[in-house]
């Protein structure tokens, strides 16, 4: 009985221990159930964020290939936009003369503001809810509600009040503007018939073919070219003929970097950035090329199109590009291309199927073999160079030309030469016919022999000089020809002398070429008032290298591109070309954009070497000589309404040139003056001379524009600055290696 219940206990006690044992089990399963159950949370979890970051990730690139893409098809749409440049020009109607009679449409009304009528308070808005049953049968519930009652009612009339007068105080100022602006409108009808009387009389004197009529129309044909791409220039100066019926205009091109360098844009995952691919070299230049020949070809089209009278026999179209010459490291002029075409010739063209490069030689065009570099061909004729006798060139006390002895002339001219660096000898007495100076010039690989005839002419020289020329210079064996005379040439020698080595210098440009070099002459009397004719504002290397007057041409170009605003400021800083021991002066103006005493950057670092800054505020002209007077002149201008809004004083500065040290000390130079012509939100005095005497430094601040209360004021100064152009652009905080 006893083993029996032992034997009951244990086993009572055994099955306690598997019951334990078996929900230990349940819960270690339990438990190991959850672990599995979380870790596959966790897993799908992972691989959900993995998908969400591959799929952000694929998204993130789609975008940035997608960012590639467009910048590819930009560039591809700029490169058909230039390739189809003559095409978009030939789908643009033709401009009429007519087209400037039409009236111009008055602007409307706009009151702005004034048309918008005062609201009216709405008395809704002014209500107070009124107590239930209960709360009203409170006397001092009711007292209240009445009281606020009466208060919203005298708000309401008080906004009514005031909302009437603001209304009838509106409708007085807008029937005011409205009055203003009848008054506008009949000014503005009485303004366009006085134009469209101006331009009719313009039309007729037009139709007469009188020169500066002509000019004056097709130059506004040209100004008024629309449908150019981006970044084209509309820079131009333009001459005619009366004689012949020609019309001569220098054209600013492009430069070469209208043609995008980057061919496509790819994005690179393993960096995660775009790259750029270079356009090919070859591509580049064979597109800048056919550029410069659709622009011609565009230009003379639109000109010949416009020409409803037929007026024009012909049109020479130079085209230039401002770029930064190699010889002398300064922003000049270079001609790129030249063409003259004949109505007739052109008239035969089917313009929409040739090829533009082809098209533009075979019309005997000539195209710069390297324009990217700015290798420049000689124009056929310029401008400046149009017209037979010239009168009033030269100072009043400068020798006349025309009145000078035939031997001290051609003096004249051989010292002329010798100043340029050639070895001269004069013929005059040895009686070589033909020549009048032999020039020599001495350069082992390019000299050699140059012949030069000087004609001390009133009238055109006639092409059969020029051909005369060219016999004598086969006849000398010479390398060149320069045919030099008091008057000009026509046409016909211009065309003579194209691809040969035959130079013409008119009478405008050898007087800037004598005042280049500090010598003296003029041509006849000077107008009264003491003016020149405003074709002589080269540079004068023109004559004597072979450009064919290139240097008037620029003088020209600059002055109708200048197109001076009304607020534009002009300082002109002068100084004397040579120092008293006869040594030629040559200085560099710059100019500093700062804020706080500092320049924004480097590119607000106006100079020879960047010419004008960013925001085209501030440029400078290149320098030029004064006609008739040993003087060299430099033009900075300011145009304040496009300065960036952190300047606030544009410091002005010159220093001597430094090609070989040591600089000259600022005390050799004579003469350095600075004359200004400011618009109407600049002031500041017409002249103000420098004092440089026993000056050792070879910079100095000339003065600075300062802005005062939303005033500027040009301030002169004087101050000499060590260490020459170096110098300045430390002061001012330009970075220099």
């Amino acid at each position: 009985m006893a083993g029996r219940r032992n034997n009951g206990v244990l086993a009572v006690w055994a099955e306690a221990q598997r019951q334990e044992q078996r929900r230990e089990e349940a819960r270690w399963r339990a438990q190991a159930a959850e672990q599995r159950r979380w870790e596959r949370e966790q897993r799908e979890a992972q691989r959900t964020a993995a998908r969400s970051e591959r799929e952000a990730q694929r998204a993130y690139q789609q975008s940035r290939e997608a960012e590639a893409a467009r910048r590819t098809a930009e560039l591809d749409g700029r490169v058909e936009e230039l390739r189809g440049l003559l095409a978009a020009g030939l789908a643009r109607p033709a401009f009429r003369a007519q087209s400037l009679l039409a009236p111009r449409p008055v602007p409307p009304f706009e009151p702005g503001r004034l048309g918008e009528p005062v609201p009216m308070p709405d008395q809704a808005h002014y209500q107070v809810p009124p107590p239930d049953q209960a709360q009203a049968r409170n006397p001092g519930v009711r007292q209240r509600y009445e009281q606020y009652v009466a208060q919203a009612r005298a708000r309401f009339e008080q906004d009514w009040y005031a909302a009437q007068a603001a209304e009838a105080e509106r409708q007085r100022r807008l029937g005011e503007y409205h009055g203003q602006y009848l008054e506008w409108v009949a000014r503005f009808r009485q303004e366009d018939e006085e134009r469209a009387a101006r331009t009719e009389d313009s039309l007729r004197r037009l139709r007469s073919g009188e020169p500066e009529a002509v000019q004056e129309y097709f130059s506004a044909v040209l100004y008024a070219s629309a449908g150019w791409p981006e970044g084209f220039p509309h820079r131009l100066v333009a001459a005619w003929e009366a004689g012949s019926r020609q019309l001569v205009v220098n054209w600013e091109l492009p430069g070469a970097d209208v043609v995008p360098a980057t061919g496509r844009v790819r994005y690179v995952k393993t960096d995660d950035r775009e790259a750029e691919v270079a356009r090919p070299a070859t591509e580049r230049k064979a597109l800048y090329r056919e550029v410069l020949a659709q622009s011609a070809l565009r230009v003379v089209t639109e000109l010949y199109r416009a020409d409803g009278d037929g007026l024009l026999a012909s049109v020479v179209l130079n085209g230039f590009v401002r770029g930064i010459d190699p010889a002398t490291g300064r922003e000049a002029e270079r001609f790129l291309t030249t063409v003259t075409v004949d109505r007739a010739e052109f008239a035969g063209l089917t313009l929409d199927r040739v090829a533009a490069v082809e098209c533009f030689q075979g019309l005997g065009g000539v195209l710069s073999a390297r324009p990217e570099r700015l290798d420049e061909v000689r124009p056929d004729r310029l401008p400046e160079t149009v017209g037979g006798s010239v009168a009033g060139q030269g100072g009043e006390d400068d020798p006349d030309l025309f009145e000078m002895d035939p031997i001290e002339f051609e003096e004249l001219i051989a010292e002329l030469f010798r100043l340029r660096g050639f070895r001269v000898m004069t013929t005059a007495r040895s009686g070589d016919a033909g020549v009048d100076v032999v020039a020599e010039d001495l350069d082992p690989v390019t000299g050699g022999r140059i012949v030069i005839q000087a004609k001390r002419y009133r009238s055109t020289v006639s092409p059969t000089a020029v051909r005369d020329l060219d016999s004598t210079v086969r006849h000398h064996g010479a390398i060149k020809g320069i045919l030099v005379t008091t008057a000009g040439f026509g046409p016909g020698s211009y065309e003579y002398i194209r691809n040969k080595p035959l130079t013409l210098v008119s009478g405008p440009e050898l007087v800037e070429l004598l005042a280049e070099q500090g010598l003296r002459g003029r041509l006849g009397e000077r107008p009264a008032g003491g003016g020149t004719n405003g074709s002589t504002n080269g540079s004068g290397h023109g004559g004597a290298n072979g450009s064919g007057g290139r240097a008037a041409g620029e003088a020209g170009s600059g002055g109708a591109a200048a197109g001076s605003t009304g607020a534009t400021s002009t300082v002109a800083v002068s100084w004397s070309s040579r120092t008293a021991g006869g040594d030629p002066v040559e200085l560099d103006v710059s100019a500093f954009l700062c804020a706080g005493g500092r320049v924004l950057d480097d590119e607000h670092f106006v100079f020879f070497n960047n010419p004008q800054d960013p925001d085209g505020a501030v440029r400078l002209h290149p320098t030029r000589s004064v006609p008739g007077e040993p003087v060299r002149r430099a033009e900075l201008t300011l145009d304040t309404a496009r300065l960036a809004p952190a300047v606030d004083e544009v410091v002005v500065a010159v220093s001597t040139e430094e090609e070989e040290p040591p600089a000259l000390p600022l005390g050799y130079v004579h003469g350095l003056a600075l004359t200004g012509a400011f618009g109407p939100d600049v002031s500041g005095p017409a002249r103000w001379e420098a004092g440089t005497g026993g000056v050792p430094e070879s910079a100095m601040v000339l003065g600075s524009f300062q802005r005062r209360g939303g005033v500027w004021e040009f301030t002169p100064s004087g101050t000499p600055v060590p260490g020459g152009l170096a110098g300045l652009a430390v002061r001012w905080g330009v970075a220099v290696e």
